[in-house]
């Protein structure tokens, strides 16, 4: 039976170590025109950045690295930015969307070379497009249904142990070792709960039909997010 490893990897302000050179290679490698990468360079470079706290304004800070904080483009620039970052062996496979980035391992015959090497290409490709790893937020989650569990070899990256997880959150969706429901399915409720004792106490407040609606529409839409 085969053994499957999941890497969740954080990112240190993934899209603040935008580099907009380095995309802009990118972009025209993946063959947009040049005034769609001019425009997109002008977009991220030089853009002025100042703090107002009531009637103070600190000085003007001009930025050229990163994406805007809030920009619809951010994810999508960064998609675009690790689009290359793909698996090299059959029995590994990377999973990303936006900055939430997962490596699965599949592991046989408690073999991991595959694994571990997949592990440090990894780390290479984030050092070549200036992206830091957060080891302390890194986490692995190992999914073994053998009887005979062996252990697992403990992973260090640039020197920082990966701590093992039985349980993580993986795009809203609350993952356990065991692959069963029960812990997502207790989160759901908990938040119902509370989203349901919330609507209650408007309730009693005597608010008029039309506000209890749109409370109840934000409530079931943040689940569904959440």
């Amino acid at each position: 039976m085969v053994v499957s490893v999941q890497l969740f990897i954080d990112f240190s302000s993934a899209f603040n170590t935008i580099i907009p050179q380095h995309l802009i290679e990118k972009l025209s490698l993946l063959g947009l025109n040049t005034s769609l990468c001019n425009w997109i360079l002008d977009f991220l470079t030089g853009r002025p950045q100042s703090v107002r706290i009531r009637n103070s304004l600190s000085s003007t800070t001009t930025l050229s690295t990163g994406a805007p904080q809030g920009c619809v483009l951010c994810p999508l620039l960064f998609t675009l930015l690790n689009h290359n970052c793909a698996a090299m062996h059959i029995s590994n496979h990377i999973v990303k969307f936006a900055d939430d980035t997962t490596m699965v391992g599949l592991i046989s015959k408690n073999n991991e070379s595959a694994y571990r090497e997949e592990v440090q290409r990894l780390t290479a490709w984030c050092k070549a497009n200036s992206l830091s790893l957060n080891i302390d937020k890194t986490k692995e989650m190992v999914v073994d249904f053998r009887r005979a569990q062996s252990d697992h070899s403990t992973l260090f990256i640039d020197g920082s142990l990966v701590e093992i997880d039985k349980s993580t959150k993986f795009l809203g969706v609350h993952l356990a070792e065991n692959f069963t429901w029960s812990l997502n399915t207790t989160f759901i409720t908990k938040k119902a709960e509370q989203r349901l004792y919330f609507l209650r106490s408007l309730r009693k407040a005597h608010l008029p039909p039309p506000i209890l609606w749109l409370d109840c529409a934000t409530s079931i839409c943040l689940l569904n997010i959440i």
